[in-house]
């Protein structure tokens, strides 16, 4: 193939890379990772306070014995400052309402389990700014919580 033909985009998909008439094994291998957007919500808690959050991060994660996934949210009580609260979602919890009802959250059902796990604390715990606990979904909890969620 000519470069000229390469120039203008008619090369082959086989053969050659997209943006590139060079044969390398990885187009963009130095490129950095997008900037995520991360939006700002505000939640008016039954205190009276109004917060803002975001949501930053879910990941694998342990807790003593237990398995499950950690959601991470950046929350502001003054619109100042902002520090993370972990909310850890069981996997025994799941896994036990999953056996209940026949059949397994999804992802995003999951993700929800812990959104409402912030809100119930911004709801319930005085001075949450001072104290940033450290939350958890499970057995306890996770009932009331999809229910809330109409689940």
């Amino acid at each position: 193939m000519e470069r000229s033909q390469c120039q203008f985009g008619i090369a082959r998909r086989e053969s050659l890379r997209v943006d590139t008439c060079e044969r390398t094994p990885n187009n963009n291998d130095v490129m950095a990772k997008p900037e995520t957007v991360r939006r700002i919500k505000s939640y008016s808690a039954e205190s009276g306070f109004v917060y803002q959050y975001q949501f930053q991060d879910a990941h694998p994660a342990r807790r003593g014995a237990e398995s499950g996934n950690e959601y991470v949210y950046y929350v502001s009580a003054d619109r100042k400052t902002m520090f993370p609260i972990r909310i850890f979602v069981g996997r025994g919890a799941l896994e036990n309402w999953t056996a209940k009802t026949g059949r397994a959250l999804t992802g995003t059902e999951e993700y929800a389990l812990a959104k409402m796990r912030l809100f119930e604390a911004l709801d319930e715990v005085e001075d949450f700014a001072a104290k940033r606990p450290e939350l958890t979904v499970d057995e306890s909890n996770i009932g009331a919580l999809l229910e809330r969620l109409d689940l």
